[in-house]
């Protein structure tokens, strides 16, 4: 009695489909050194590119029968400015106390760390029903940039300006690289990690003037520690022990 064929959506025995099995040894033998894998889920695709190779890769991932990568859902900027660096201790915290979880930094991180910045595109293969996190990182800290892949995929040219306003990073060939969210004459780059929380500057309407005017922020920063406040019957004046202490 022959045996039965598996169903085609079936996994491999490390976990990836075998579509996505098929597309990842398709993106190594075509690209070959232009790419290289990253740590993923198996089912996941992701490669980081070198920054010369990015427009030829991108051509290739669209145009190349084997992977027609077509559409580009996404492009954001990253900034490991604090990468691996944490904020709360978890497992060697104690129980109780929120306080007690904070952790001092020994160090401040270098700003001009090379590979601080980089961009994640996320393509959409419509043929293959499949889908790429491709990453690459700005060779220059000092002025991030990177090609950009507007002649590639029309969509990518308010993900690059987005990029572009939140985290300064310059997409070289933009055809109208400017700011898409910030107010217009903002400084700075609000997602970049040294960027203050409470910002640089503060805007009202000044009734005088008839007119919105920019002022230095009124905003005290503090660390704020979460406390747990109870409001529930157990605590009715009621329901206290006349014979209990205090």
């Amino acid at each position: 009695m022959a045996e039965p064929t598996p169903p085609p959506d079936e996994k491999a025995a490390d976990g990836a489909s075998p579509i996505a099995s098929e597309l990842s040894r398709s993106i190594e033998a075509t690209l070959q050194d232009a790419v290289q894998r990253l740590p993923s889920l198996p089912a996941d695709l992701a490669y980081e590119v070198k920054p010369e190779a990015l427009l030829t890769v991108c051509r290739t991932l669209r145009d190349t029968p084997q992977l027609r990568f077509e559409m580009l859902m996404d492009v954001a900027g990253v900034d490991y400015l604090h990468h691996g660096r944490d904020d709360w201790q978890t497992e060697t915290a104690t129980r109780t106390g929120f306080s007690r979880g904070r952790v001092a930094r020994a160090s401040t991180p270098d700003p001009n760390m090379p590979g601080r910045f980089a961009v994640v595109y996320q393509l959409l293969s419509i043929t293959h029903n499949a889908r790429l996190r491709l990453r690459v990182k700005c060779p220059d800290t000092q002025e991030p940039t990177v090609d950009s892949v507007t002649d590639v995929w029309a969509s990518a040219n308010w993900f690059e300006r987005e990029a572009f306003d939140l985290y300064g990073i310059l997409f070289r060939g933009h055809p109208d690289l400017r700011r898409i969210l910030t107010d217009y004459g903002f400084i700075g780059h609000p997602f970049r990690k040294d960027f203050p929380l409470i910002g640089n500057v503060e805007v009202q309407y000044d009734p005088e003037k008839k007119r919105v005017v920019y002022q230095p922020v009124s905003i005290v920063p503090r660390v704020l520690v979460p406390k747990v406040i109870r409001h529930d019957h157990r605590y009715e004046p009621e329901l206290k022990d006349p014979e209990a202490p205090g």
